[in-house]
């Protein structure tokens, strides 16, 4: 069941402290220009990208029907590989806004330039996740998105899955969702792991990589059962609720770390297992 829209400003009354604490982020909107040039290319590139991908990797999808005509809405996938961001907005009908690594953007190589290059014809936005102004950026670039009704994508793993499983989410898609009153649509990709398995960019053929698109969720409903809650208490259960039926569609194990961490400990593994005569000596 489609959430019903909620009355403009309801969830501001409702849970003003999460609409405070997103909003304080940072307020660094596209102008109206780059919003439509940015519109115009994406209208231009998708076809072509979309042709492409389906001629070699022939993704499928199902449950479109789930994602609202019209109105804010968060997209909210687990994440597997870099091609997650063409394969889901892809075959999509609305505009999908993703919030993407910005060292996809950054590479040198043909390869990483032409990546990056699809990521903005295909309306990913760059963050950088070291923190600080660029970050709280981003967050309003989001929330922008969202205000003006259209369709944002985001992986609230927060990365890529080193290793297939689906990670704890971050409360982020939670706090997008509250700010802008708008329904959450869970999203699985299916067999882009195995596809990419090995590849850094582009995955294999096969296996034949599948988006399974969930009922949308109503975060109103998910904060009603938690009367009372504060702000911490109310995003980690609307963050579960979401990861809970993310689960359910891709059949992936679950796994009680962020992908941050696991990714981590196990750089931090490998370093320590490399011989002392490999490691680079500092002059």
């Amino acid at each position: 069941m489609t959430p019903r829209a909620p009355r403009p400003g309801q969830f501001a009354e409702r849970h003003g402290d999460i609409v405070a604490s997103a909003s304080a982020r940072g307020i660094i909107a596209p102008s109206s220009s780059a919003r439509r040039r940015a519109d115009v290319l994406y209208e231009i590139a998708k076809p072509f990208v979309m042709a492409v991908v389906r001629a070699v990797w022939a993704p499928t999808l199902s449950g479109h029907e789930n994602i609202p005509e019209q109105g804010p809405v968060i997209l909210a996938s687990n994440h597997l590989t870099y091609a997650d961001t063409v394969f889901l907005p892809g075959q999509v009908r609305r505009s999908v806004h993703f919030l993407g690594k910005s060292d996809i953007f950054s590479g040198r190589s043909p390869i990483a330039r032409l990546a990056g290059a699809v990521m903005r014809g295909l309306h990913v936005m760059p963050v950088d996740r070291s923190g600080g102004g660029a970050a709280r950026t981003a967050i309003q670039a989001g929330l922008e998105v969202l205000s003006r009704g259209d369709v944002l994508g985001i992986y609230p793993e927060g990365t890529r899955s080193p290793d297939g499983r689906l990670h704890r989410g971050k409360t982020g898609v939670a706090r997008f969702a509250l700010a802008a009153e708008a329904p959450i649509v869970p999203v699985a990709m299916i067999g882009a792991f195995e596809a990419q398995r090995g590849r850094k960019y582009f995955p294999r053929r096969r296996p034949r990589i599948h988006v399974e698109v969930g009922a949308p969720i109503d975060p109103a409903e998910v904060v009603a059962r938690h009367p009372g809650a504060d702000e911490a208490t109310r995003l980690r259960a609307v963050t579960d609720e979401v990861m809970d039926r993310i689960a359910a569609l891709s059949g992936q194990e679950r796994a009680p770390e962020y992908a941050s961490d696991v990714k981590r400990r196990l750089r931090a593994e490998q370093a320590a297992a490399k011989p002392a005569g490999t490691r680079r000596r500092r002059r």
